[in-house]
Formats: C-alpha cells, structure tokens, sequence
C-alpha cells in the first residue's frame, strides 16, 4: 500500500496511522451551567484517559486507540492561546468558523482533558442552547499526534478481542474542539468514535473548487486496480481504468502534503 492513499475501512493498518487533522468525539462530553451572565458555562471533556476505542475508518484503517495521561499537558501550556471553541469543526452552514466563546479553564484532571468555555450573548450561540440543555450533542476535538507508541502486534485481550495494532498517544496538539452533530450510527450513543472521515469530507465538498482538485489527486496516485480490480475479467468493449500518471505529474507526494493542503487551503 503507497504511503500516499487511505486505508480501507475494516483494514488493519500496515504502518503507523495518520497523525496530522484526526478527530475525536465522545458521548456524553458536555453539560451546561446556569451564570449571573445570562450566558451558561459549557463544560465537561472532550477526551478521555485510558479508554480504549475501535477506530475503523477510510482514512485511518482499523485499530485500537487510547490517549494516555499527559498527553494534552505541552499543548495546553503552549496552544491553548490558539484554540478555538467551534461548532462542527466550523462545519455547520450557518454558524461557519464563529467561535462560541472564551476558554475560561482548560486542564487535565483524572478523567481527561476538562474545559470550561463562557458562551458568548450571540444568536448564533443561543441557537445552540436547545440541543446543548437536552444532550443532544457530542464533544469533539480536532488534533496532530505528536508522539505515540503503535504496537502493530498486539495480542488479543478483553479489551482488544480481534487482536488489532494498538495505539497509545502519549502527545497530541489541540487545534479546536467544541460541541457536535454525531452521524447517524447503529449501536450505543456513548463512547468514542473517529470522525476524521466525516472532517475530510466536510473539507472537500463544501467547496467545489476543492472536490474537484481532490479527484484530480485521488486519479494522478492511484493505480487502476483502484477503480477497476476485476479489469483483466472485463469485457474487451468495456471503458479502460484511469492510468496512474508520472509521479511528477502528482499535486501531493504523500499523504502528509495532502493534509496540509487540507488544513491551510
């Protein structure tokens, strides 16, 4: 598998997995608490310690993830000047990238990465307090995997019965998290889920200029067993696959100028 391509969902991944624009979401992560403001506090953690949680995604293959205590501590002493508190990862169609408020605390305790965001008297903000008071929503964080210790033969156990490659991030820098819309899965609403997918998705089709771009991408570095696997069994009248095009011709080298371009473009 090239370097520069998505893992299959339900593939164990081959190398370690992506690090650079991975989300995270838990369920429950957030409760609000009335103030003299007229404004509640938003509250809770948007990730927890030593939960081990499937990840099976597109982009990032399947495997076992936890997140290690310690592991916000430099990004909180260092970015949290940076961090935006956003809606949908600045998704949602009407609110955009408007920040919901100020980061009045922001540590990690026992539990996991707890904040506490003073909302702002905005509409765009009030028109959230609904879904926010009836726990409707998700807590979700958008972040870079600084460090990491990826065992790719992990042995199966209790919490790991398929026996998949573990995961444990041991540093890991915020960008912005806040409240979010879960997708429409089966099962329990608690717990963790990968939204990367989701977040890439957001990204591309929200732009047409962008999709467009990416499916010139996606057909410059992907072989035509990509498009077509059975293209040998094909019927000699059938339309041939896209060939893959010089490696000089390629937008991206790899996956990580991919993600870049994602994230500043």
């Amino acid at each position: 598998m090239s370097e520069n391509t998505p893992v299959g969902v339900g593939e164990a991944v081959p190398g370690n997995p992506p690090r650079e624009n991975l989300v995270r979401a838990v369920m429950p992560g957030l409760e609000l608490r009335e103030t003299d403001t007229g404004m509640p506090t938003m509250f809770g953690h948007f990730a927890r310690f030593n939960e081990w949680t499937e990840i099976n995604s597109a982009w990032e293959g399947r495997f076992m993830e936890r997140i290690a205590p310690g592991a916000f501590a430099k990004t909180i002493a260092e970015n949290r000047n940076g961090m935006r508190v956003l809606f949908d990862h600045g998704h949602d169609p009407s609110i955009g990238n408007k920040p919901l408020g100020t980061i009045a605390d922001l540590r990690e305790d026992e539990a996991g990465a707890h904040y506490e965001v003073d909302l702002f008297d905005a509409e765009y903000v009030r028109e959230l307090l609904p879904g926010l008071k009836a726990g409707a929503l998700g807590a979700s964080f958008r972040f870079k995997v600084m460090r990491e210790d990826f065992d790719k033969k992990a042995e199966a156990s209790e919490t790991n019965p398929d026996g998949l490659p573990e995961r444990t991030i041991t540093e890991a820098k915020v960008m912005e998290f806040g409240p979010v819309t879960f997708p429409a899965y089966s099962g329990a609403t608690a717990g963790v889920r990968s939204l990367t997918d989701d977040f890439i998705l957001a990204q591309l089709f929200g732009d047409a200029d962008r999709t467009k771009r990416f499916a010139e991408w996606y057909v410059q570095t992907h072989s035509a067993a990509t498009f077509a696997p059975s293209i040998e069994q094909a019927p000699a009248e059938a339309t041939p696959a896209p060939e893959r095009r010089d490696n000089r011709d390629n937008r991206f080298k790899n996956r990580e100028e991919y993600l870049s371009w994602l994230s500043t473009s």
